[in-house]
């Protein structure tokens, strides 16, 4: 199925995509879900005129995302203080090779966030945003581990932000060649890109008799087939 920018628009005149429109998703429902596929975001701010983008661990949560760390993180502190952000999710599915070079591209399923990030002070949702996140990770893994103790909640931040300006591009199918150039005795197609949980390797210190975690727990890690 092609992206389709029809079942909305544009959430505001920023957020609209200009470069291939026609590759635009502004439909909430799949946005979360290629939100919901990802593990790492990068956020976009600026300090004192210099542009700076950090990789973070995120979670969707509704209407938001929740991304989180050491109190001491300068991304952090900053997108508290109420600097402006863009954050950025993109999923790698396919290499596309064509017969031209100009032609070669990849098929992706990317998601921009704009806007600013919220200091999460409550503590019941500081603490459910950070239960979300260890589950995002492995599924109902916050329910057998240790939960964190008041030294290690004082020494997190987490950040919620709004999707109220969010938007999505996709790419999907092969090559779009000139049409002079099909007659090329060269292969052409997708390379489907793959991410696979591999063999668990244990902890050199893990207790004798634990249980292994289920690799099918790692819900992130399901592979898109490419159309």
């Amino acid at each position: 199925m092609p992206p389709d920018s029809s079942l909305s628009g544009p959430p505001s005149e920023r957020a609209t995509v200009r470069r291939l429109p026609k590759r635009a998703v502004y439909d909430r429902n799949q946005i979360d879900a290629i939100l919901d596929a990802g593990l790492i975001c990068h956020a976009g701010f600026v300090v004192n005129g210099q542009p700076y983008v950090i990789p973070s661990a995120y979670v969707r949560a509704g209407d938001q995302i929740y991304f989180h760390g050491s109190a001491a993180s300068r991304m952090l502190r900053t997108l508290a203080a109420g600097a402006e952000a863009c954050v950025t999710v993109t999923l790698l599915d396919g290499l596309v090779l064509a017969r031209s070079a100009f032609h070669h591209s990849m098929n992706y399923r990317s998601v921009v966030i704009l806007g600013k990030a919220r200091l999460v002070e409550d503590r019941a949702e500081k603490w459910e945003a950070l239960r979300l996140f260890t589950n995002h990770v492995a599924r109902d893994r916050w329910e057998e581990v240790r939960e964190p103790n008041e030294q290690e909640l004082k020494a997190t931040v987490v950040l919620a932000m709004p999707l109220s300006e969010a938007t999505a591009k996709v790419r999907r199918g092969g090559p779009l060649d000139d049409e002079g150039d099909y007659s090329f005795p060269v292969w052409a197609g997708v390379a489907p890109v793959l991410t696979r949980i591999g063999p668990l390797k244990p902890d050199d210190r893990l207790m004798p008799g634990v249980q292994q975690v289920d690799s099918d727990r790692f819900s992130c890690f399901c592979p898109v087939a490419n159309e």
